[in-house]
């Protein structure tokens, strides 16, 4: 249901957001205390009762989400909800303290709270156990801080707690079927013994015929592929730096320093013995040259720019539009010539400078009422660009893009072929299997019956709940789909096609006495009763929100 509270909350979630601060030590989000001045201005709107709260009030937004959001830190440790999901908890929060009060679920007792705060994430060791440290430096942080007490967190948790008191309370037993706990069981803590085999696809080279037929057909059924994107055309006035070196004076001291701040740019070219200890002053000697060179280049740059900056405000100073005979005499007094660029997109840049985003992206500021540009960084140097005309988008003639087009449908018909050929590999591997093959000796016998490199091999015995750190995704996601003996279809990816071979699967103890059984039991049991008690709540807020739900007009 798409409310109007919802609506108001993703139009103003930046302004709520805003009144939310940051700790001093730990980053998270906090709800502003009472002392703030920032809800005075706030424009009136419509009340919007809501479990207590008014929700036509940014200031009791700021609070119901505030708390949600210190709730989900202290919780998890991290504030990981979106914005949505965040309104969300909030809002179901609320809904369980309110049936709380309903229900007169008294506060909590100190033991409860201390018993709670050790089982908090936030302050888990990297041990998963309670660390006093951890809490103990938490708490440092709330003395002194003017946006949030030990009260703040006291209130939070207490709320926390009879919150989930309540959700225990609507949830029920959680029913669970004897088939579910076993499908489960079944697919966590069986045991798989797997065989792979690989085909390498750079291996895989068909012959596929490349006409002018079939290409004029795939340029046609696939035309979106080949809009050529808008192409800005300009030219351009550098300024290299290397015209500056020859004005710039460095001392010995700047040489030095320059080289001090980066060793790691001039290594010394003579080899050293090994075990030889490092002789900075020779070190520096040898590269003497190389360094003041470098510095030389580095402040030439700013010259560089400079110069590019003063024509471009020449032009601004002086209302000269490119193309006049004044811009002409502007340049020729300069020394400067325009370079002309090939037309570029915006996303590749020109090639003359070597595809540079920077200029790409000033370039395409450019046109008919702003001629040029300000100084732009360039390599070796700087340069202002002037604008020519911008190429809108269009659909290239077949034979602009000829070649591109080849080794697409090149590359699409190899991947269609691949496909067809692991399902052949497949039937090849199979066969060989039920005359009695080994699957090493089955995948070696497809891969001579073709050109393509196939290998093979057996992986430890793991179930899904411990696998290997090193497992494949794609091999475990094949199971869902096999059992002992079977062979998978090929799994596509950029490198190889890949087979998953079920050689054995031995089961878990499915009988409903043993141990497993009741685990797996609770654990499902547990999570059917929170999405119960989830949607007890949401049908909660739906039917709070609804009371005060402006008509539709």
């Amino acid at each position: 249901m798409i409310s109007w509270i919802q609506r108001y909350f993703q139009h103003h979630f930046r302004i709520i957001f805003a009144l939310i601060l940051i700790s001093t030590i730990i980053s998270f989000i906090i709800a502003f205390g009472p002392g703030s001045n920032l809800g005075r201005s706030e424009r009136r709107s419509a009340a919007r009762p809501f479990f207590g709260y008014n929700l036509g009030s940014q200031a009791d937004q700021s609070r119901l989400i505030g708390d949600a959001s210190l709730s989900v830190y202290l919780q998890s440790g991290t504030n990981s909800l979106e914005s949505a999901d965040l309104q969300n908890y909030a809002f179901q929060r609320v809904a369980a303290l309110s049936l709380a009060d309903q229900l007169h679920v008294p506060a909590p007792s100190k033991q409860e709270v201390a018993d709670y705060i050790k089982g908090l994430r936030i302050f888990l060791g990297e041990d998963g156990q309670f660390d006093a440290k951890r809490y103990g430096a938490f708490r440092d942080t709330l003395k002194g801080n003017p946006r949030l007490s030990e009260a703040d967190v006291s209130r939070i948790l207490s709320d926390d707690i009879r919150a989930d008191k309540v959700q225990k309370i609507i949830a029920g037993p959680g029913y669970v079927l004897p088939s579910d706990v076993k499908s489960q069981l079944e697919r966590a803590d069986s045991v798989w013994t797997l065989a792979t085999a690989t085909a390498d696809y750079a291996s895989f080279n068909p012959s596929i015929p490349a006409t002018d037929a079939v290409l004029t057909k795939f340029f046609a059924e696939n035309s979106f592929r080949y809009t050529l994107a808008p192409r800005v055309v300009v030219s351009a006035a550098y300024f290299p730096a290397s015209a500056y070196t020859g004005a710039v004076v460095v001392a010995e001291p700047e040489v030095r320093a320059f080289y001090d701040s980066n060793p790691g740019r001039f290594p010394n070219p003579s080899p050293k013995l090994p075990g030889a200890t490092a002789e900075p002053a020779l070190d520096y000697a040898a590269v003497r040259p190389q360094v003041e060179a470098a510095l030389k280049l580095e402040r030439a740059q700013r010259f560089a720019a400079k110069a590019a900056s003063d024509l471009s405000f020449a032009l601004y100073d002086g209302k000269i539009s490119p193309g006049t005979p004044a811009f002409d005499q502007l340049l020729a007094a300069q020394h400067v010539a325009l370079k002309t660029i090939a037309p570029f997109g915006r996303e590749e840049g020109p090639a003359e400078f070597g595809g540079s985003p920077e200029i790409a992206n000033e370039a395409f500021k450019l046109g008919a009422t702003r001629a040029y540009s300000d100084a732009v960084a360039a390599p070796g140097g700087a340069i202002v660009l002037f604008w020519k005309e911008t190429q809108p988008s269009r659909q290239p003639a077949f034979a602009e893009v000829r070649q591109r087009v080849a080794a697409d449908y090149v590359a699409n018909e190899k991947s269609k072929r691949f496909v067809e050929f692991g399902k052949t590999l497949r039937s090849l591997i199979e066969n060989r299997l039920k005359a009695g093959d080994s699957f090493e000796k089955a995948v070696a016998s497809a891969g001579s019956a073709s050109s393509v490199k196939l290998e093979s091999k057996t992986l430890p015995p793991f179930s899904r709940r411990n696998p290997p750190r090193d497992l494949d995704y794609s091999v475990a996601g094949a199971l869902e789909r096999l059992e002992k003996g079977q062979v998978s279809d090929m799994i596509i990816s950029k490198e190889h096609g890949l087979f998953v071979y079920a050689v054995d699967k031995k089961l878990p103890n499915l009988s409903e006495t043993g141990p497993a059984f009741a685990t797996m039991r609770a654990q499902i049991a547990s999570a059917n009763a929170r999405i119960g008690a989830s949607a007890q709540l949401t049908a909660l807020v739906e039917q709070e929100l609804k009371k005060t739900e402006p008509a539709v007009r």
